[in-house]
């Protein structure tokens, strides 16, 4: 097996745990929020198929969280990203959300939380990401694998 062949289970894992976003945003555009439940959502507002207006890439050049709780409107999903109307000081907008944008999201009624990597190589940072990957294979060269169990992440039935 040659070393561009290796299985990217990074990657892998990614686009897994995107689909639980993408699935709660769904729960949300269909059904609306249940309960206390509400979403942050930290996107790169510099992503090239993020559509926001100026006034907001002005303010957030890089980067911005948005709220998902009382006061949204058309949630929309698509195939490769959401859009959503918020109000910003009073002006109602429309932000279209790539996936592949987000490098958070919460539900902290659910104590849930997901961070991702940003698709860095998307914006011509492909440099740091490949230092850093280097530098984590490294560490893993001297380190034993861990096998870490999602079970005290989750919340406990009585």
């Amino acid at each position: 097996m040659t070393e561009d062949l290796k299985i990217n289970y990074d990657k892998l894992m990614e686009k897994a745990l995107k689909h639980v976003v993408v699935e709660a945003l769904k729960i949300a555009a269909d059904e609306g929020l249940p309960g206390e439940h509400h979403f942050y959502i930290t996107f790169k507002t510099n992503h090239p198929n993020a559509r926001l207006s100026a006034q907001l890439l002005n303010q957030y050049p890089e980067e911005m969280t948005i709220v998902l709780q009382h006061q949204f409107a058309n949630l929309m999903i698509g195939a490769t990203y959401f859009e959503v109307d918020l109000s910003f000081g009073g002006i109602p907008q429309t932000l279209r959300i790539p996936y592949d944008a987000i490098t958070y999201f919460a539900d902290p009624y659910a104590k849930f939380a997901l961070s991702f990597a940003a698709e860095e190589d998307m914006f011509g940072k492909a440099d740091d990401i490949d230092e850093a990957a280097s530098e984590i294979k490294s560490a893993e060269k001297n380190s034993p694998a861990v096998v870490v169990s999602i079970d005290e992440y989750r919340k406990k039935h009585a």
